[in-house]
């Protein structure tokens, strides 16, 4: 079994920062990809950032703004989000491609969730 950790939402003003953290532990034989997923209210769950280690991508409202890192020592990736607006307001969610054997299948796990809010 695999657990993804969030942290690092929070309350910010339109124009401010924040760094999301998003560790995995448990049973992991290897990483394909970890990303970041957000969900506003009334609204589907959509792509933020995703990193797989050959190649990153970004959603098109966060370029030039948010920026995505991987830590693969620690089995953590990092969301670096800056000049935030009232519109990224959502719950962020990270999550990872995961395989726990060589040779097995790689599963998706997902994290709990954190409330990022920017005030305008």
């Amino acid at each position: 079994q695999v657990q993804l950790v969030e942290s690092g939402g929070g309350l910010v003003q339109a124009g401010g920062s924040l760094r999301l953290s998003c560790a995995a532990s448990g049973t992991i034989f290897s990483i394909n990809a970890m990303g970041w997923y957000r969900q506003a209210p009334g609204k589907q769950r959509e792509l933020v950032a995703i990193s797989s280690g050959i190649s990153t991508n970004y959603a098109d409202s966060v370029k030039g703004r948010f920026t995505i890192t991987r830590d693969n020592a620690k089995n953590t990736v990092y969301l670096e989000m800056s000049s935030l607006k009232p519109e990224d307001t959502a719950v962020y969610y990270c999550k990872a491609l995961v395989s726990t054997a060589q040779d097995s299948p790689i599963y998706q796990y997902w994290g709990q969730g954190t409330q990022v809010t920017v005030s305008s």
